[in-house]
């Protein structure tokens, strides 16, 4: 019998995102675990005039930082309805390509390269690591722009402050709870029971999804393998005084198929 699996996902409404998690769940089903999405996220597009105008002018920058699916997304939408895609591909790119584009993780990679800009910094894994890479090779005297979340943290900005680099941050999406967490978290747990093991890709899909998972687990929660895709997640599953089963060593599917399985093992971790 397959493994039980409850796995979160980022955005509901994040097409970048809901391919990722597609490839997890084919990655998990190579291994003989079952996986059920439940999206406890969702999001909201702000300030897109303000950052397409800025991505107009690749002048005034000396690079770009992307450190999720939803900031692509947004570069996406600026050039799509501003009828930016002819100047975009006749120049922008090309002068964008000239500067560095830094990114986290290969799924915002893949997104990025998409609109036809090369990156790197992708093979870093989280923010912590991408920042050392941007200060160990970053000289321009402009700032990098840096399309973010209105939950971003702060770990990036203060490492590249401290170092002397410039960056010049614009909120292009905000995160907000889905609507059907309860109902969804509801059904599981009434067909399935509790689940063997819960992957969480965000501290705020935590924060927004702990509660109703405390409710309808009761006594057998201590049963609950938690996961983390990273070092983030996994400390804020630590702040909430729940056991770390399993951090994924990298954010790929591949990296968490394998943590899981293991943490899945009698007396295994990860």
């Amino acid at each position: 019998m397959q493994n039980k699996l409850l796995i979160f996902l980022y955005f509901k409404n994040s097409p970048g995102q809901s391919r990722t998690i597609f490839f997890h769940l084919q990655e998990l089903g190579l291994y003989g675990l079952e996986a059920t999405l439940i999206p406890v996220l969702s999001f909201e597009f702000l300030s897109l005039p303000s950052f397409s105008e800025k991505l107009s002018h690749p002048e005034d920058y000396g690079g770009l930082i992307f450190t999720s699916p939803r900031a692509v997304e947004a570069a996406q939408l600026c050039l799509e309805k501003n009828n930016k895609t002819e100047v975009w591909e006749r120049s922008l790119k090309e002068k964008w390509n000239a500067k560095s584009v830094y990114v986290v993780g290969n799924a915002t990679a893949s997104l990025v390269s998409k609109i036809g800009l090369d990156t790197e910094g992708e093979t870093c894994g989280n923010a912590e690591k991408l920042a050392e890479y941007i200060c160990s090779r970053e000289s321009s005297a402009l700032p990098l722009l840096f399309p973010c979340g209105n939950l971003k943290r702060e770990i990036l900005p203060k490492a590249l402050k401290d170092k002397g680099i410039a960056m010049e941050s614009v909120t292009v999406y905000q995160t907000i709870p889905h609507p059907g967490i309860q109902g969804n978290l509801n059904s599981y747990y009434s067909q399935q029971g509790v689940p063997a093991s819960i992957t969480f890709f965000s501290p705020s899909g935590l924060t927004y999804s702990l509660k109703h998972i405390q409710e309808l687990s009761g006594d057998n929660i201590d049963q609950i393998k938690f996961a983390a895709i990273g070092p983030t997640t996994a400390r804020a599953l630590a702040a909430q005084g729940l056991p770390v089963s399993c951090t994924a060593e990298s954010p790929t599917p591949q990296a968490l198929a394998t943590g899981i399985r293991k943490a899945l093992q009698p007396h295994g971790c990860c």
